[in-house]
């Protein structure tokens, strides 16, 4: 098969912004503390009347349009997400009503901040093996629904928001778009990173994440690279999952990707788990910071303590 190729991506963000300043008046925090323990300054917050699904049709709305493409054209619509509040119907059914897509397989995908680059794996996959012809791939998260507010080594983390490409298959003869992927997990320190309980809570082990990305994951992420055949200094850019700062730069300088554009979209956006690698990739896009055929690399890493990783083309 000639695999697949992203052919465009799209973004969405609720209006209200939440700002340090604006937590400093919540609980007992700082705009100083916040920035210097994680980098964030702003983060989006979706109000009561604003779904998961109604955030990922926004995306993947915007996506469609980039490409040039209709509802119809779709055959399969992913959504990684871990906070639907629901079991059935699921998040990809809910966005394919929204949008009129007509008759998609439909599936969501919770690997928690991981949960875009497993999905973005299993539609190349889907493409290659003749399954699937077009597919949209969306990450969204509303993780203020459920966020602990009077917990401050929580609370300051989270934001909510949606990313969303449009994967298809490759031209005859067209390298493809969309290289190998590389995952896994660590499922005996899948505890480190938790959403659970009733009404279910945001909890993470912080400095045992922090050790397990910034020691664990370069490695991996190289690997990742290698598998597209490419050197991390052929990157034009790195999106990693934006789970905090100061994961992030000691993260990407291990990775050894000295020429590329490092999305630090969690500065304005804050943790939004499954939509952060597809919501930064978006505004990278979006800005002109990378150019249509660019290598990029997609790391996403975190819940269950798993991990995935491919390097793609810039639509």
């Amino acid at each position: 098969m000639n695999g697949s190729r992203i052919a465009a991506v799209g973004h969405y963000q609720p209006a209200r912004v939440l700002t340090n300043e604006d937590l400093a008046g919540m609980v007992d925090t700082s705009d100083e503390w916040i920035r210097s323990r994680v980098g964030i300054r702003t983060r989006h917050v979706a109000g009561p009347d604003e779904p998961v699904d109604e955030l990922a049709a926004h995306a993947a709305a915007k996506a469609l349009a980039s490409a040039g493409l209709t509802p119809g054209d779709i055959d399969l619509v992913l959504v990684a997400t871990s906070t639907a509040v629901d079991r059935s119907p699921n998040m990809a059914a809910r966005v394919s009503a929204r949008l009129g897509i007509p008759s998609p397989a439909a599936m969501d995908v919770n690997v928690v901040c991981a949960g875009f680059t497993h999905a973005l794996a299993t539609a190349d996959h889907a493409v290659r093996a003749g399954a699937a012809t077009r597919a949209l791939v969306i990450g969204a998260d509303k993780m203020t629904d459920v966020t602990d507010w009077t917990d401050r080594t929580t609370c300051v983390l989270v934001g909510d928001g949606a990313g969303a490409a449009v994967v298809e298959a490759c031209p005859a003869g067209e390298e493809p778009g969309v290289g190998p992927v590389l995952w896994g997990s660590v499922p005996e320190m899948g505890n480190a990173v938790r959403i659970e309980g009733t009404p279910s809570r945001f909890a993470q082990e912080g400095q045992s994440v922090y050790r397990w990305a910034t020691t664990q994951l370069p490695p991996i992420a190289r690997r990742a690279c290698e598998r597209a055949g490419l050197t991390p200094e052929d990157l034009a850019g790195v999106v990693l999952h934006q789970a905090n700062l100061r994961i992030i730069e000691p993260l990407a300088l291990k990775i050894g990707a000295v020429n590329a554009v490092v999305a630090r979209d969690v500065v304005d956006s804050g943790n939004t788990s499954a939509a952060s690698i597809p919501l930064a990739f978006s505004k990278l896009v979006e800005r002109g910071e990378i150019s249509t055929g660019d290598p990029v690399l997609l790391f996403g890493f975190g819940g269950n303590l798993s991990y995935a990783g491919q390097v793609v083309r810039c639509p």
